[in-house]
């Protein structure tokens, strides 16, 4: 072979080495370059946090207790069972006080609705509760109720349409506007109702009317024009004798840890598994829901278990095994749900029941009023892993309380009747006040008070 040939050969062979060698790295590269972070380009939007002016704070009251049926000659006629008695306050003096008509409840007292002016751009804090005593051949028991605010969606969660019940369904409108209100009822038989509510007015039918046929309903309330306050009032008679009254708020909507304050279980002769009954439902979706139960002043769960909730479907769930005393009740689900507790103190004539709805997370200064009645607590639970230091204190003077609620612990405060008070709290705790006595029992939530707006950002 010619010398000239074999540089030809040498030549042609180390172009395919280099030209192999040149495709190997560009293959290595495109692969690392597939998995190698990318340059961004990023720009952060513009934004301002603006805390806007708040508007006057109003709330709501139900006003009295209604008789269904006490003419006969007009079953469906409503009168008033009696008229309660207002315990109110604020942080800047006197509430103004404008009266709603009731134009379907004859003997009517009064409907509030009370408001305050806000003060160099900060609203004051007000609250206001109402309660009351009946003891009538067809009504007897103690209820108590805080006025409220309005809203555009709610949900009841409670109430029966059961033999010896008579419960209502009451919607204020506090507002100048008409409002339209749907009742969209969830249980065995689904129906909706549309309801007009005049301005300034509160009317009310029959839950037996939109919800017959089901064991347990619970109904959304959506609103178009203008909110209303929603309001469930219960009552009970059995064979003969009136079993005890309630009044219960709606619920602001479904949530996926629900906490409910302030469950009382009861000694006493009965069946024990209508004592303490819970009751779920998951909107539009089928979900699990596991149900720890806490014992006040303890972290231990006393009890705990699973329940699978079909969409669209009430569920309940009866509490039978807890010791007389206060209980937490405790919802981790899947999906948000609404829920509520029924508590019976006995079971013939002298005893009564109230339904328990969740307490949301309080983290700022909250107003609450306790009215006149039986012994009355406050329930506090922190399910945070922090302990939260809570100061009470009467608006109107008096010596402060501090109480230290453990991480994942609760806590109890005796109050006094017809005081407002002030909470203020180091970390969030949700909160309940309780108010039991011999055939007398209310529960209900503390809610954040009614008072500036939130901050919003803005994105010019």
């Amino acid at each position: 072979m010619s010398r000239t040939r074999v540089f030809r050969v040498v030549a042609t062979s180390a172009r395919l080495t280099i030209g192999a060698a040149v495709a190997v790295a560009c293959a290595v590269g495109v692969v690392a370059a597939i998995h190698a972070p990318w340059p961004e380009v990023a720009h952060t939007p513009a934004q301002v946090e603006v805390d806007p002016i708040p508007s006057d704070p109003v709330l709501v009251c139900n006003g009295d207790f209604r008789a269904l049926g006490r003419d006969s000659s007009n079953p469906l006629s409503m009168r008033s069972a009696g008229s309660p008695s207002l315990t109110e306050g604020g942080t800047s003096g006197a509430m103004s006080s404008t009266s709603l008509s009731a134009p379907d409840l004859a003997d009517a007292g009064e409907v509030r609705r009370l408001t305050d002016a806000v003060d160099d751009r900060m609203a004051p804090l007000i609250a206001a509760t109402e309660s009351l005593t009946l003891t009538s051949s067809d009504l007897a028991g103690f209820a108590a109720l805080p006025c409220g605010e309005s809203a555009m969606e709610s949900w009841l969660v409670g109430g029966s349409v059961d033999t010896g019940t008579k419960d209502l369904i009451t919607l204020t409108n506090a507002s100048a506007v008409t409002s339209t209100v749907t009742l969209a009822v969830y249980g065995e038989s689904r129906s909706t109702r549309t309801v007009i509510v005049p301005a300034m007015t509160q009317v009310a039918l029959s839950l037996a009317s939109v919800a017959a046929g089901n064991e347990a309903p619970i109904v959304k309330v959506s609103t178009v024009g203008a909110p209303v306050r929603a309001v469930l009032q219960s009552s009970f008679v059995r064979t003969l004798d009136p079993a005890g009254i309630d009044l219960q708020d709606a619920v602001a909507g479904p949530q996926q840890h629900p906490v409910i304050v302030g469950v009382q279980s009861f000694d006493g002769d009965g069946d024990s598994t209508d004592q303490t009954v819970l009751r779920m439902l998951s909107p539009g979706v089928d979900t699990q829901a596991t149900v720890s139960v806490h014992a006040t002043g303890s972290t231990a769960v006393v009890d705990e278990f699973s329940v699978p909730l079909p969409a669209d479907t009430p569920t309940e769930v009866s509490l039978p095994d807890l010791d007389p005393g206060s209980y937490s009740v405790e919802i981790a689900a899947e999906a948000p749900v609404v829920a509520a507790v029924r508590q019976q103190q006995g079971f013939g004539s002298g005893s009564d029941f109230a339904w328990v709805t969740p307490a949301p997370e309080i983290s700022t200064d909250v107003l609450f009023a306790v009215p006149a009645g039986p012994t009355p607590v406050l329930q506090l639970v922190n399910t945070d892993d922090a302990e939260a230091r809570v100061t009470i204190e009467a608006i109107e003077g008096g010596t402060d309380q501090e109480i230290v609620v453990p991480a994942g612990g609760s806590a109890t405060v005796d109050l006094a009747e017809e005081t407002v008070y002030r909470l203020r709290t180091s970390d969030p705790v949700r909160a309940a006040v309780t108010m039991i006595g011999d055939g007398a029992v209310a529960a209900w939530p503390l809610q954040p008070s009614a008072s500036a707006a939130q901050s919003i950002t803005v994105y010019p």
